[in-house]
């Protein structure tokens, strides 16, 4: 491969619709549509979309449409050979750039376009309206990526299945393992927030742009109630926006000849895909994450620089424990003052689905612009800290050849590392490895959900409903907590008695 054939992001356009009226409502379609346009403009190639090959739209939660690539295709009056939908998973965008940039790399793709939309506020707006909105046809697209549900029936029975009951466990344990009190873990969690809150203050594309403070982000109150232990809703993604974001991908040579300037040029460097043991009950502990490890070791060593060198980050952001776990594994120190967000996050910059890592690299792109020779590193999550992708960018164009390392070698570690084998009937004594208390609409404590390490070994499942019980743990650390579990044979679950 030569020089001219290095990937490189050349256009990006994000748009944020604060809709007050179901009338002004945009379609994701359209969103998409208005997003690409804004690439071509930035990209200084307004009337070259015709020219698009390859057309990946990211998985929409919003609207189900029978056909999203081609229906988009369609309003934009383009004819790409190549059209993708994607499964789902926050780590889309990320992953699909690291595909495109290879195909790009070895000459397959000439011009890539990769949007998503979602208009979650919108469609919700309409719903309490009573207003029908006339989007294009609804269907069961086929996608590409790992289309695997994201948990099993025994999780699914304890009620670790939403991601706001399922990532606080990570977060527990994430406290445990460093060995921090529930009080300056608290305090640690309001400056983690505050710092990304005040990124989103200044983004012109971010839904929640009050840039709140630490002692109002982690303090529970009317407006901030408890979602599930330890986070209150303002730690917690916010999926109801309406927002959209595009890219447009190429390489060296096929930039020059679109005459695109090449201070808009964005280098891809190095890309990193790997999926952690499939089942957060077949995890190897909850505090790390072996994936999110590799893949910033593949992405960093394609690049050929040192985690020291990147100068800004954002790390997929849908709870704290996410930015946290992943700056462990890339070698981020807890005081790093370098930015984790150039977004301001999930909670703050807002959630679009799956698509949310799209406006992150948009954003990446745009900081590195104004920066020439910085390089900065964007990762994607799907599912509960499940499936992941990481990405190294710079401004500065890079002195050897794109060359992506096979993902399925470093799997392939990932894959053989032991785990605790899942015991579906919980009996005996046994230790908690991780909890969460799951609140309900009022803010009361529900259900406690519990991880416990069994005295043979292997792991269960189990839950909480003792009101005192569940008061007291979220004042005083419970991991390590020992106790005992019962199996109930008329519910199918675990019952843990500290």
């Amino acid at each position: 491969m030569t020089a001219s054939r290095q990937p490189v992001i050349v256009g990006v356009g994000q748009l944020v619709n604060r809709a007050a009226d179901p009338a002004e409502v945009m379609e994701p379609l359209d969103m998409m549509a208005a997003t690409a346009r804004l690439a071509a403009e930035d990209a200084e190639i307004p009337g070259r979309l015709a020219e698009i090959d390859s057309l990946t739209v990211i998985n929409i939660i919003s609207r189900p449409y029978a056909d999203p690539a081609g229906f988009l295709a369609a309003r934009l009056d383009i004819a790409p050979h190549q059209r993708i939908y994607t499964s789902m998973g926050g780590n889309s965008p990320q992953w699909r750039i690291n595909e495109t940039a290879d195909l790009i790399a070895r000459g397959e793709v000439r011009l890539a376009l990769i949007t998503g939309a979602e208009a979650m506020h919108g469609l919700q707006l309409a719903r309490r309206a009573g207003v029908a909105l006339d989007w294009a046809e609804a269907g069961t697209p086929q996608t590409i990526g790992d289309g695997r549900w994201g948990n099993n029936p025994v999780e699914q029975r304890h009620h670790a299945q939403m991601p706001t009951n399922v990532y606080p466990l990570f977060e527990n344990a994430l406290r445990a393992q460093r060995g921090w009190s529930i009080e300056r873990h608290r305090a640690h969690l309001g400056d983690l927030c505050a710092r990304m809150a005040a990124v989103a203050r200044d983004n012109p594309y971010a839904w929640f742009r009050q840039g709140r403070s630490a002692a109002e982000l982690s303090a529970v109150s009317p407006n901030n109630r408890m979602i599930a232990f330890p986070y209150p809703k303002m730690m917690n993604a916010i999926i109801s926006v309406d927002q959209a974001a595009a890219l447009l991908m190429t390489d060296v040579a096929t930039a020059r000849a679109l005459g695109i300037p090449q201070h808009k040029w964005v280098y891809v460097r190095g890309c990193g895909d790997a999926t952690d043991h499939w089942f957060v009950s077949e995890r190897v502990n909850f505090w790390s994450s072996p994936a999110i490890r590799l893949a910033g070791e593949q992405a960093l060593a394609q690049a050929r620089l040192a985690i020291d060198a990147i100068e800004c980050f954002d790390l997929y952001s849908c709870f704290p424990c996410a930015v946290q776990i992943a700056a462990d594994m890339l070698g981020i120190a807890v005081d790093d003052p370098r930015p984790l967000t150039v977004t301001g996050g999930l909670p703050y910059h807002g959630g679009p689905g799956n698509n949310y890592s799209t406006h992150a690299v948009a954003c990446m792109v745009e900081r590195l612009r104004a920066r020439p020779g910085s390089s900065g590193l964007v990762s994607g999550i799907g599912w509960y800290i499940t499936k992941h992708a990481v990405g190294v960018y710079s401004s500065a164009a890079p002195d050897h050849p794109f060359e992506r390392a096979d993902p399925k070698h470093a799997q392939a570690r990932i894959d053989a590392e032991s785990h605790p084998e899942l015991a579906v009937e919980g009996r005996g004594a046994g230790t908690v490895e991780a909890y969460t208390v799951q609140h309900d609409r009022d803010g009361q404590p529900a259900v406690g959900i519990v991880v416990v390490r069994l005295a043979d070994g292997r792991r269960c499942w189990a839950n909480i409903s003792d009101a005192a019980i569940l008061a007291r743990i979220e004042q005083d650390e419970f991991v390590g907590q020992p106790g005992n579990v019962r199996y109930d044979e008329a519910t199918q679950v675990n019952r843990f008695e500290p």
